[in-house]
């Protein structure tokens, strides 16, 4: 398989994860591409700080992971963690993979994952963390740790909560990888499409983003997930009270107006 959906720009060989900014749109490319993109601790700590970094900018609209490769990426760097038994170390690594995790769900943005081809383990769960997952029809998904005496139980976190519990329990169970039309039938995913439309594709969708209120995006998706804690009654006092808040913003009464007037939005972000 000949892979050229990400251009490595000259210079950036050596660097564990490439960064791009363009047109409101914020790119993290994954690039330890003979390691399969591993989740390294160093990678891990990368993408941490890049999550902060992206956090405090408030020309970035819309996030995109993606990889360099062959692979999107294959979990925990096995090689790293073989290397010592460090009970310490171990909670570390596992509590750091957890807060980006976190951190993907707490960005007032969208996060999108690019998925051109394989994603296990806690690759897997970064695709099942992010708020929207369009892979192309060479990606392949698994939990595979029952294979090698390690369950998946950090990446269970996220999968859980975006497939049904069958589904979760066959892949953690099973350690199969499952295809990309298997993957959006289960709901792991968005969309499939050609390998080579997946940039393109992706691109569209964040555009579409762009067009959106940032500030109504941020309100919605944070009571998104927040909703999903809780009881159907307490959920809807919850976003009924969102709602009502919203309602009163100037962005709404905008989208509102401009709607019955029949033309674009003008936001105040």
């Amino acid at each position: 398989l000949k892979l050229s959906y990400v251009r490595v720009k000259m210079g950036e060989e050596n660097k564990i994860l490439l960064r791009n900014e363009f047109d409101g749109i914020y790119k993290l490319t994954l690039n330890r591409p003979r390691a399969l993109n591993a989740l390294s601790y160093d990678l891990l700590l990368e993408i941490s700080n890049a999550l902060n970094s992206i956090k405090k900018n408030k020309r970035i609209k819309v996030l995109i992971i993606d990889a360099n490769g062959p692979s999107f990426c294959s979990g925990h760097d096995l090689k790293e963690i073989n290397s010592k038994n460090d009970k310490a170390g171990y909670k570390k690594l596992f509590s750091l993979c957890s807060s980006v995790m976190l951190a993907i769900i707490k960005l007032d943005i969208p996060v999108i994952a690019s998925v051109h081809s394989t994603a296990t383990a806690a690759g897997c769960q970064l695709v099942a963390t992010c708020d929207l997952a369009i892979a192309s029809d060479k990606a392949r998904f698994a939990t595979p740790g029952v294979n090698i005496g390690l369950f998946c139980s950090t990446p269970m976190v996220a999968l859980s909560r975006s497939i049904s519990k069958k589904h979760s329990m066959e892949m953690l169970l099973t350690g199969d990888l499952i295809d990309a039309l298997t993957a959006k039938e289960y709901g792991l995913i968005n969309r499939v499409v050609p390998y080579r439309d997946l940039n393109e594709t992706v691109l569209e969708i964040a555009k579409k983003i762009l067009k959106k209120s940032s500030k109504t995006i941020a309100t919605g998706k944070k009571a998104f997930y927040e909703q999903l804690e809780l009881g159907v009654s307490e959920a809807y006092k919850f976003t009924s009270e969102i709602m009502t808040d919203n309602m009163t913003e100037y962005n709404a009464q905008e989208g509102v107006d401009a709607f019955l007037q029949k033309r674009s939005p003008v936001w105040k972000d």
